[in-house]
């Protein structure tokens, strides 16, 4: 069955998720037999949730949610590649999810590599490079704006990231702006478990 969702209600289901997780009183809803049997045929999730790779970072833990609530892409420093605008265009376009969600986190291992490469110019070997590249403008921005610690760097990166989906996807700018969906940028603390709305793109 369709959720059918607008980008607001969906977020206002993630909070209301995330909010049960920081406290401690998680539902772990949609995590029974039958849900699973029921999206045999077909899914309907509410939400993309594109995050950091970190394994402490588990979206559907820390929205509270279960089996056909999300579409999870996840890469480390939420780095974008052909592959996760496929995946993100087939949400939007062939599930229809109406909101994006870019989950970065404090202390992110890819945002601190890529400011230990800026400051001391010694890139990191194999494909850890391509990683600190695709960050590195996040990076320079901060610096520019005297904004010197990693977790001000992370907020950055979701920043820019949320807006290069919009700039590199036809199929996910069209989306927004026929307020079909919405791309939010969340910041996760590790230690009290909290998403805090970072930026947005459309209307919420």
């Amino acid at each position: 069955m369709a959720t059918y969702l607008t980008p607001e209600l969906a977020w206002q289901r993630l909070r209301e998720g995330n909010k049960r997780f920081v406290a401690g009183t998680s539902s772990h809803p949609n995590q029974d037999a039958s849900r699973r049997s029921s999206l045999v045929e077909n899914q309907n999730p509410f939400a993309v949730i594109f995050g950091c790779a970190d394994s402490r970072l588990a979206a559907e833990i820390i929205f509270d949610l279960g089996l056909g609530d999300a579409f999870v892409v996840r890469t480390a420093g939420q780095v974008i590649d052909d592959a996760v605008l496929g995946s993100l265009e087939y949400s939007v376009s062939e599930l229809d999810v109406p909101l994006i969600v870019v989950l970065g986190h404090d202390s992110c291992g890819a945002v601190t590599a890529t400011k230990a490469a800026v400051e001391t110019g010694q890139m990191p070997a194999g494909f850890i490079r391509s990683l600190v590249e695709r960050i590195t403008p996040s990076v320079l921005t901060s610096l520019r704006n005297n904004q010197t610690e990693v977790n001000d760097m992370v907020v950055e990166n979701v920043k820019q990231t949320s807006q290069r989906l919009v700039d590199s996807s036809r199929v996910i700018s069209s989306a927004v702006d026929s307020g079909r969906t919405a791309v939010i940028g969340l910041a996760y603390s590790l230690a009290d478990g909290r998403a805090d709305l970072v930026s947005s793109i459309g209307r919420l």
